[in-house]
């Protein structure tokens, strides 16, 4: 028998640990925590998560582009 982990999807009650907006990226630790990130912060520190995930899920996509379009430019 093989067991399968997933990761459940990211829901709209979970926060960024930065900031505190709607997360949108998932990072499992190779330690085994967990980071949630909004899209923002996700891309902001995106080489620096690289290097210490074990997976990222990134779920940015589920942003549509009149949503992309309405934000400020630095929180793109």
């Amino acid at each position: 028998m093989t067991a399968v982990l997933t990761t459940p999807p990211i829901t709209a009650a979970e926060r960024c640990d930065r900031c505190g907006a709607q997360a949108y990226v998932r990072v499992l630790l190779a330690s085994g925590g967990e980071l949630l990130f909004c899209a923002h912060h996700g891309r902001e520190h995106s080489a620096r998560l690289r290097e210490v995930a074990a997976e990222i899920h990134d779920q940015s996509d589920r942003l549509t582009s009149s949503t992309m379009a309405s934000a400020p430019a630095e929180e793109r």
